[in-house]
C-alpha cells in the first residue's frame, strides 16, 4: 500500500514540475492573475473549455495565447464577428475536379488549443455550431461526422461592458464551459509593475520566445492522473449539497444542473493536483464552486436589480452547508 502511495506522489511531482514551469513561463510577461492562471490550467487538466471574461486591456486573449504556447499543440485562434457562419469555423465540402468528388476541408476548430476572441459577437446560428463540438468532440458536415483529435479545449474570451452588437451566450452553450474566470483590473502595484516591464523590455516579439512545456500526449497523460485523485464521499455529498442548494434559493431564478456537481468535483480533482495533493479537500470544492456556478445560475429580476452577483449568492449557499471534516 505504502508503494502505491510513494508511486502516485511521485507521478504527481511530475506534474507539479510542469505546472510550476507553465507559470515560470507565463510570469515572463503576465503581472499577478495568480488566480486566474491557476484556474486556466486545473481546467485544461481536468478536460474542460473555459470561458475568460474581463473589460478590454487586462490580457484576456495574451493570457490564453500563452497558455497555449506553453503546450506543444496546434493551436487556432477564431475571431468572432456578426457575419461569421458556421462554415468558417467548422470547415466546407470542396469538389476536387481530379477525384470529380467534394472532399471536407476542415476549418480552425480541428485543432487542440482553440481560442475563440469575443464569443459573444457571433449570431445564434454560429454558436449552435460549436455545440457538438465543445460536448462530444466531433462535428457533422453534410451526414459527415469528423471527430477531433485530442487534446480538444475551448478558450473563449468575451467583454462584460461593451454590448453593442453581441449577442447573449444560450444557457445551453454557457453550461459547456467547465469555469467562467473573471479577469479584473490590477492592483496599483501589479500596475506598476506591468508599465515598468514593458518599459524595459528590449523586444516587442516576447511569444515567439515562449518555449512549450508539455507535449498533446502528456497533457492527455496528466489528464487521466487528474481523473484518478481520491474523493470522499462525504465531498461527494458536500458537492451536491450546494448544487441543489441553488436550485433552492430564493435569489435564483436558474440554478445549477448535475453537470455543475460533476464539473465542481473535475474541478476541484485537478486543483488538488497542482497544489501537490493526491486527494481533495473541501476547500478545493468551495474555491472552484465560483467558477464553476457563476455562468450557470440565473438571478430573479428584483436581485439583478438590487446589484447583487452570482459570486455572493454562492458563498451565502456554501455559507449555509457544513463544511466536512
Amino acid at each position: 500500500m505504502e508503494n502505491e502511495f510513494f508511486e502516485q506522489r511521485t507521478d504527481l511531482s511530475k506534474l507539479g514540475t510542469a505546472v510550476e514551469q507553465i507559470k515560470a513561463t507565463l510570469a515572463k510577461i503576465i503581472v499577478g492573475q495568480q488566480e486566474s492562471i491557476d484556474l486556466l490550467i486545473a481546467g485544461i487538466l481536468a478536460d474542460g473549455h473555459i470561458l475568460i471574461e474581463g473589460v478590454p486591456g487586462v490580457a484576456k486573449t495574451l493570457t490564453a495565447k500563452l497558455i497555449s504556447k506553453a503546450i506543444d499543440a496546434r493551436y487556432s485562434r477564431i475571431q468572432f464577428t456578426p457575419d461569421l457562419m458556421p462554415s468558417d469555423i467548422l470547415g466546407t465540402s470542396v469538389f476536387n475536379p481530379k477525384s470529380t468528388e467534394f472532399e471536407f476541408k476542415r476549418g480552425p476548430i480541428f485543432g487542440n488549443i482553440i481560442l475563440i476572441d469575443e464569443i459573444n459577437r457571433a449570431p445564434a446560428k454560429t454558436q449552435s455550431a460549436l455545440f457538438e463540438a465543445m460536448e462530444e468532440k466531433q462535428v457533422t458536415v453534410d451526414g459527415h461526422t469528423y471527430k477531433m483529435e485530442e487534446p480538444f479545449t475551448v478558450l473563449a474570451t468575451q467583454n462584460p461592458v461593451e454590448q453593442e452588437g453581441t449577442y447573449r451566450l444560450p444557457e445551453a452553450q454557457l453550461d459547456r464551459f467547465l469555469f467562467k474566470i473573471e479577469i479584473k483590473y490590477p492592483s496599483l502595484a501589479d500596475e506598476i509593475a506591468i508599465i515598468t516591464q514593458q518599459h524595459q523590455q528590449k523586444t516587442t516579439d516576447q511569444l515567439n520566445h515562449i518555449e512549450p512545456v508539455l507535449s498533446a500526449a502528456e497533457i492527455i497523460a496528466l489528464r487521466q492522473q487528474v481523473k484518478a485523485l481520491h474523493v470522499e464521499h462525504k465531498l461527494l455529498e458536500f458537492t451536491a449539497k450546494i448544487v441543489f442548494e441553488s436550485r433552492n434559493h430564493k435569489a435564483l431564478y436558474l440554478g445549477g444542473s448535475p453537470r455543475a456537481s460533476l464539473a465542481i468535483i473535475n474541478g476541484a480533482k485537478a486543483l488538488a493536483a497542482i497544489r501537490g495533493r493526491d486527494f481533495v479537500t473541501p476547500e478545493d470544492i468551495i474555491y472552484v464552486a465560483a467558477p464553476v456556478l457563476r455562468h450557470r445560475i440565473m438571478l430573479t429580476p428584483d436581485k439583478e436589480m438590487e446589484g447583487v452577483t452570482p459570486d455572493e449568492v454562492i458563498a451565502q449557499i456554501i455559507q449555509k452547508i457544513e463544511i466536512p471534516r
